[in-house]
Order: C-alpha cells, then sequence, then structure tokens
C-alpha cells in the first residue's frame, strides 16, 4: 500500500552502501540548497547596507563557519547513515529528545516550504495571470510534493535540471541588468542604503542557512566517505554564497535597492519569473523532505509506530500547499524564525557527544557493522534539555558576537564540560522501533 506511494528513503534505518551515491550527485543538491532564491535576497541585502569587499568577507566568514558545522555533522551522517532526528537519539537527546528535534524540524520546514510556495506563486501569477495565486500556491506545493514522495533518487534528477536552469537564468537575467555598468565601477561603489557591519554581515549569511547545516546528515548519509562529504559541502557552499550571494550585491549596487527581485522580473519579463521559480524549487524540495523525516522520527519515538516516509511526505505537502494557498502562512514567519534560534544548540551538541564525549558512540559502532542501530536508547538525557534551553537562551538575548553561533558554541562547550564532570547520563531506556530496523526500505541503486 504505502510502499506503492514512493520509496520510505531509508526514514529512521540505516542506509546501507549499495544505496549510497556519488559525492558530485550529492554536491548538485547542495548546491541547488545554497543557490536559491533565498541566497539572492542575501546578497541583495549586503550589497544594499555594504561595500563590495566587506560583502565579500562577510560572505567568506559566513561560508567558513557553515562549512565547519556542516562538515562536523556531516561525517556523522556519512559514518552512521543515519537521519538528523533519528541519529540524535544516540548522539545526546535520547528518544525524548530526538522526537522534539524531529517535531521542531517538521514544524519549521513544513512552514517555509508553504511560505516558499506561496513566493513562487506570486511569480508564476505574473507569468499567467489566468490562474490565481492561491491556485498556483496549491499547484506549486503539489508538484513538488510529487517530486519528494519518490525520494532522494528523483530529488537528484530534479537538481540536476533545476540547478543548471537556476544558474543559466540567473546569468542571462543578471548580464541584462548589468550589462550598461562596469564591473569595476561597481566594485567601488559605495551602498545605497543604511551601513551594516561586517558583524551584522557575516551574522546574516551564517543565521540564514544555519538550520540547512544542521540537518546536513538528512543528505550526507548517502554519501560514501568523509572525503566526499567534504569535497561536496566546500564545493556546494562555497559556489552557493560567492556565486549567486555577490551577484546580488553587484545588482544591488547596481540598482541601489535591495528589492532586486522586482527589478529583475521587470527588467527581463518572464526569464526573471523562471529565475524565482526555480531557484524555490530547489530548496523547496528539501524544506519538504527533511520535514518529513522528522515527523518520522516524531511519530515512531512518540508513538512507536512505523509511518512510511512517502505518506507522511504526501500529507504535510498537501497541508503545507493548502497553507499557503490560503495565506495565512505569513503569519508564522516570526513564529519560525524565532524556532530557529533554537537548532544551532543542538549541533553543538550533537558533535560534542559523537566526538568528545561519546557516550554512545559504542552502541553506534556496536551495530554498524550489521547495518542496524542500537536495540536501545536512553529515554530521557536531562541534561542535555538544560544545555539545550541555555544555549538557546544565549543566542536569542546575547546580543555580543554572532547569534546562531554563539549559542552553538555554548552548546558545544556546556555540553563537553557536563560530559566531563559526569552530567551526561541517561535515565530510562527506550527500546527503537521496528522502523528503526533495516525492514521496509527501498531498494533503489545508487547513481
Amino acid at each position: 500500500m504505502a510502499p506503492s506511494l514512493g520509496t520510505d528513503d531509508y526514514a529512521i534505518s540505516r542506509v546501507p552502501a549499495r544505496a549510497r551515491y556519488s559525492w558530485v550527485s550529492v554536491a548538485v543538491q547542495r548546491f541547488g540548497q545554497i543557490s536559491a532564491l533565498s541566497q539572492f535576497l542575501l546578497g541583495a541585502t549586503l550589497g544594499f547596507g555594504m561595500s563590495f569587499w566587506n560583502a565579500f568577507w562577510a560572505i567568506t566568514l559566513g561560508a567558513v563557519i557553515l562549512e565547519l558545522v556542516a562538515i562536523a555533522l556531516g561525517v556523522i551522517g556519512m559514518r552512521e547513515g543515519l537521519s538528523t532526528s533519528t541519529l540524535a537519539r544516540w548522539c545526546g537527546f535520547g528518544q525524548a529528545g530526538s522526537a522534539i528535534i524531529g517535531l521542531a524540524i517538521g514544524i519549521s520546514l513544513v512552514g517555509w516550504f508553504g511560505i516558499q510556495s506561496a513566493v513562487s506563486a506570486q511569480g508564476l501569477h505574473e507569468l499567467i495571470p489566468a490562474l490565481p495565486v492561491w491556485l498556483w500556491s496549491l499547484l506549486f506545493g503539489l508538484a513538488v510534493t510529487g517530486i519528494v514522495v519518490k525520494g532522494f533518487h528523483s530529488m537528484a534528477w530534479t537538481a540536476y535540471l533545476t540547478v543548471p536552469a537556476f544558474v543559466l537564468l540567473v546569468a542571462w537575467s543578471v548580464g541584462s541588468e548589468l550589462s550598461s555598468h562596469s564591473l569595476t565601477e561597481l566594485a567601488a561603489t559605495a551602498p545605497a542604503g543604511p551601513a551594516l557591519s561586517l558583524l551584522e554581515g557575516t551574522t546574516l549569511v551564517a543565521g540564514g542557512f544555519i538550520v540547512g547545516a544542521v540537518i546536513t546528515p538528512d543528505m550526507t548519509r548517502f554519501n560514501r566517505s568523509a572525503a566526499d562529504v567534504v569535497k561536496q559541502t566546500l564545493l556546494g557552499i562555497t559556489l552557493g554564497e560567492y556565486v549567486i550571494g555577490l551577484i546580488g550585491v553587484l545588482l544591488a549596487h547596481a540598482v541601489k535597492s535591495a528589492n532586486i527581485i522586482t527589478i529583475v522580473t521587470s527588467s527581463v519579463g518572464w526569464v526573471g519569473v523562471l529565475v524565482i521559480v526555480v531557484g524555490t524549487l530547489k530548496i523547496n524540495d528539501w524544506n519538504l523532505y527533511s520535514s518529513g523525516l522528522g515527523l518520522v522520527n516524531f511519530v515512531g519515538t512518540v508513538f512507536g509506530r512505523k509511518v512510511n516516509r512517502a505518506l507522511v511526505t504526501l500529507f504535510v505537502g498537501v497541508v503545507g500547499s493548502v497553507l499557503a494557498a490560503a495565506g495565512i502562512l505569513d503569519s508564522f514567519t516570526d513564529f519560525l524564525i524565532l524556532l530557529g534560534v533554537a537548532f544551532p544548540p543542538i549541533a553543538g551538541i550533537m558533535i560534542a557527544e559523537y566526538f568528545v564525549v561519546r557516550t554512545w558512540r559504542p552502541d553506534l559502532d556496536a551495530t554498524k557493522a550489521a547495518g542496524s542501530v542500537p536495540p536501545q536508547s536512553p529515554r530521557w538525557v536531562p541534561a542535555t534539555l538544560v544545555i539545550w534551553l541555555a544555549a538557546s537562551l544565549i543566542g536569542k538575548f546575547v546580543t555580543w558576537g554572532l547569534p546562531s553561533i554563539n549559542s552553538l558554541v555554548a552548546a558545544f562547550v556546556l555540553y563537553a564540560v557536563a560530559g566531563r564532570i559526569g552530567l551526561v547520563r541517561g535515565y530510562g531506556t527506550a527500546p527503537t522501533s521496528a522502523g528503526g530496523e533495516q525492514v521496509g526500505a527501498s531498494a533503489h541503486t545508487a547513481a
């Protein structure tokens, strides 16, 4: 029944070696995540408030931060072959904590899925006004849902098509706008808007993709080696940040505005609309994919039931599309941004547990060769929940430095110290559900 709907994609089990992909295949998807409409707008925001070279250094510092976090978590995901929320059971959070993470990921990313579907709908309505915006929202959301239901393999082929198309369309539209300007002059042009400091610019860059960095294991569990993780991360994030981000900076200098999308669509018409649609598509499928994985883990841990990933994806995709069509998701943006404060500490805690404290690392190591997961996990890890809350509050209220990095580093240090003095311990045990075994998984062959 459910398996015929689409692949389960090893939602809460290890991805076996036969289902891993070449690093290029995964790198294209990583680049697709970064080279999205949001990155275009981020570059425009930087260019409106910063000189070209200050924006360059802000992108450089932000990219380095993101790459370090993504590589550390990505290597964990590659080694264990597990999604972020499932891996969290043995990376400091226990069963209860991983359920909370799964729910947070599910709610956050399905919200952003709906919001970005609505953004694409506005562009599609400009292209074909015969259909109302609400109907375009619904159709776009359901089209992405259909891709994601089919799983990682379908998303890889989508990336092969949309990523080159996005880059070419951006080159065309940007070339049309910048053809009357000298790049040397644009690089030397003073920003037109209120000044942004280097610290503020770096915060925008690092904070703009920190959730994507945290859920890196959802993607890298399909990698074959740590070297592949490093190569795809350096290539995908570096190209995405620099190519799309710096183009946005130059456009902001050229037109003296941060509202680049409006200018691009008015100057190059339907090509600009396609930039919006294609740029949104490649990040929106990962929003929905990771949302589904998080909710599968939540249902499995809280209710003890194995649910098919494709079925969950279909459900949340329809819900997100309907909410986008109804136009009510805009009111959730502030809530989703607030929820994003809770994500960086997750990375700090997982990295500290896996590489430093290693309380449950032997359990993972003991079952890796068999391709299974540990038969049980701690039910609660109270110290982790306290550290998670404390680090989130640090990220929210400490005004010095980069908020997302403050909370991540605080979580790492607090957890490492707590582990050293014996405070990290599980209370109660929870048997791994049937969904955590190597059953009901897709059998597709990797590319």
